[in-house]
């Protein structure tokens, strides 16, 4: 399966103990780069949403986006330390009665001496956390991969049908390449007899010597291999999986050897041929940069 470096998912989980929201984004990149946003309380499960999403996701940048928050199990919980407090009430009447003035002792201010109410937080579980933080991930991975699977189907069809265009300009340009080597012979033919009129020469040297030239404009070498690179851009869409940087190369050769066409068949047909399929090959190149 053909894949692009493109997409989105999301998943959940939601437990007595955590609420947790997995977004995760991927787009082109020449390797594959995990970047992680966690709550920063949480920071300890960076490195294994790293891991897990590097050993599902061959290719691309991808941005991990975890928001937990605790579920009712979790939540902070208020106690009053009343032995404390009675401590300070008591110490308060002391006071006051030393002092010799009224001893009203206000509810409020008790409650704000060190220690008289007491905050407890649950403890973090690290490793049950992330049982549930995986497999929120997981489900975001899943869909991501499916939709960078559906633009991946689509990039490969549009790849097939534009390299199938360009097997028809090499067909052109294979037709036209077979009239362009006799014509370049019969000119070379005309043009000596019009420099050599009334001078004898040998007959099989100036035959010899047109044959080299005609060879040089001849691009049969270069169209063979052509069809041999677009042979193999249909047999690499069809293997699959990471076809992406293969793709890249062999459109590399693709277009060098299209250049020695345009550069050694001295015709508008055939030079015009090559303007179109360096056209297709450009598009197709693009589509190439968003494969896995």
């Amino acid at each position: 399966m053909v894949c692009s470096m493109t997409g989105y998912g999301q998943g959940s989980c939601r437990s007595d103990a955590w609420v947790i929201d997995v977004q995760v984004r991927s787009v082109n990149h020449r390797f594959c780069e995990v970047i992680t946003r966690l709550p920063r309380q949480y920071t300890g499960l960076e490195e294994r949403v790293r891991r897990f999403t590097q050993e599902r996701i061959a290719r691309g940048r991808v941005e991990v986006f975890v928001a937990i928050e605790p579920g009712e199990a979790k939540k902070k919980s208020l106690s009053v330390d009343r032995g404390l407090a009675l401590a300070y009430v008591k110490a308060l009447r002391e006071l006051a009665e030393f002092l010799s003035i009224p001893a009203a002792v206000d509810i409020g201010l008790v409650a704000r001496f060190p220690d008289v109410l007491i905050l407890t937080e649950p403890e973090e579980d690290l490793d049950a956390l992330w049982s549930e933080v995986s497999g929120a991930l997981e489900t975001a991975i899943l869909a991501l991969q499916q939709m960078r699977e559906r633009e991946g189907a689509a990039l490969s069809r549009d790849i097939a049908h534009r390299t199938a265009k360009i097997g028809q300009i090499i067909k052109t340009i294979e037709e036209r390449a077979e009239l362009v080597v006799e014509e370049v012979r019969e000119r070379l033919k005309t043009r000596l007899n019009e420099l050599l009129d009334g001078v004898e020469l040998d007959e099989n040297r100036i035959l010899m010597e047109i044959a080299i030239l005609a060879d040089k404009s001849s691009v049969t070498e270069e169209l063979t291999r052509l069809r041999s690179h677009l042979e193999q851009i249909h047999q690499t869409l069809h293997q699959g999986k990471e076809v992406g940087r293969k793709l890249d190369f062999i459109l590399q050769e693709i277009n060098r050897e299209v250049n020695t066409i345009g550069s050694k068949a001295a015709d508008y047909a055939i030079a015009a041929a090559v303007v179109e399929a360096k056209s297709e090959l450009e598009k197709i190149r693009e589509q190439v940069q968003n494969l896995e």
